[in-house]
């Protein structure tokens, strides 16, 4: 598991840089087969290697941009699986690049409002004083990380989640193509069932390779962070309290994401397609503000979920005995119990901020991507 950020980050490099020409695809396929050995611990781990295989293979095969974006299916081949065919105007391979390349920039640019963000979830540190409320103010927050770590500390575990979003996007968003092309969402009118349906289908996908990245991420981002880095964080992780601890807050996760990929989706594709008359009017600014839109609104709704899987990813470095069980019930009824109903929506700010510029830039350099890939 030690060697995992690094197979990320090598994954995430030859995927957005010249998509791997040194390996093949026979080879890629077999590495990745072999470390999944370490992951395989439960549906979980093998969700994850299955995704690591399907990016290695189509990135071996993948040489050109141009190539992949006008590439036609070969005669008699059927476009029923996702690997087959092609879907507004490119292949799925094309989808993945576009999505590897939107979710890396998203998460990047905005890491320093997701730090921010999780100082404000997360329990106190030891020896912290001082209540919840007390940290409720953006501008404390902010003002604190800067004096205590400088402005490098609001980019603490950014290589994590630089490492990790690329490959996760890349299926995200390729998936969810696939199958709203399955469903039904690429016809005219408006269609937001069949596209929340292909989101929520993406993000268990999506889910299963970010939550480890993000458990990482966020020990990084705490306040007098006991981790070096990246690596040091994933190595203190495994040694001290196994593989589970990667994968913590996955059921949690997949109780937030589930509804708020559900509604992400269908209120940009909905706001999208309410903003222009037709796709020629389907402009980079419709893309911004239907992506902001949507972004800002899932967020909102599922913060109280937010703070909870926060909570259970990093009480290991806060306060290890605190969260005995990974349930989402047990955990906010625990939250409530102790600390009183506002702090579900604790970071509620920082989150919407983060996700309305976040979303408006991933789908505006998604849809951007895929213009490129189509030749236009």
């Amino acid at each position: 598991m030690c060697a995992a950020p690094r197979e990320i980050a090598r994954h995430t490099v030859e995927h957005t840089g010249r998509l791997i020409g040194s390996r093949g695809t026979h080879t890629a396929v077999q590495e990745t087969a072999a470390e999944s050995g370490q992951w395989s611990t439960g549906t979980v781990g093998a969700a994850a290697a299955s995704a690591w295989a399907i990016i290695s293979a189509a990135g071996a095969a993948t040489l050109g941009l141009q190539n992949i974006a006008t590439e036609e299916p070969p005669p008699g081949a059927s476009t029923s699986a996702p690997n087959a065919g092609s879907y507004d105007g490119l292949t799925f391979v094309s989808h993945m690049i576009a999505g590897s390349v939107a979710g890396t920039i998203e998460h990047t640019v905005m890491h320093p409002v997701d730090t921010i963000k999780t100082r404000m979830q997360a329990l106190h540190p030891p020896g912290h004083s001082g209540s919840m409320i007390s940290r409720s103010s953006l501008r404390e927050v902010l003002r604190t990380v800067v004096q205590k770590d400088g402005v490098a500390g609001l980019y603490r575990g950014v290589g994590a989640v630089a490492a990790g979003a690329g490959p996760a996007h890349a299926l995200h968003f390729a998936i969810y193509e696939w199958a709203k092309e399955s469903l039904g969402g690429h016809r005219e009118g408006l269609h937001p069932v069949e596209t929340a349906a292909a989101g929520c289908a993406a993000t268990v996908v999506n889910d299963a390779l970010m939550t480890p990245v993000d458990s990482v991420k966020q020990r990084c981002q705490l306040e007098g962070s006991p981790y070096r880095g990246v690596m040091d964080a994933a190595r203190q992780m495994l040694r001290h309290e196994g593989i589970g601890a990667f994968f913590k807050s996955y059921r949690t996760t997949l109780v937030m994401n589930v509804p708020f990929t559900a509604m992400h989706f269908s209120v940009y594709e909905t706001a999208k397609k309410l903003l222009c008359h037709d796709l020629d009017d389907e402009t980079l600014r419709v893309q911004l503000v239907a992506g902001g839109l949507a972004g800002g609104c899932a967020a909102a709704v599922t913060t109280p979920l937010d703070v909870v899987k926060t909570r259970l990813q990093t009480s290991g470095a806060t306060d290890p005995a605190k969260y005995e069980q990974t349930a989402v019930l047990p955990t906010l009824r625990q939250i409530v119990r102790e600390e009183g109903v506002q702090a579900l929506w604790q970071g509620i700010k920082p989150r919407v901020l983060f996700h309305i510029p976040a979303a408006a830039v991933c789908w505006g350099t998604y849809e951007t991507m895929k213009s490129v890939l189509r030749g236009n």
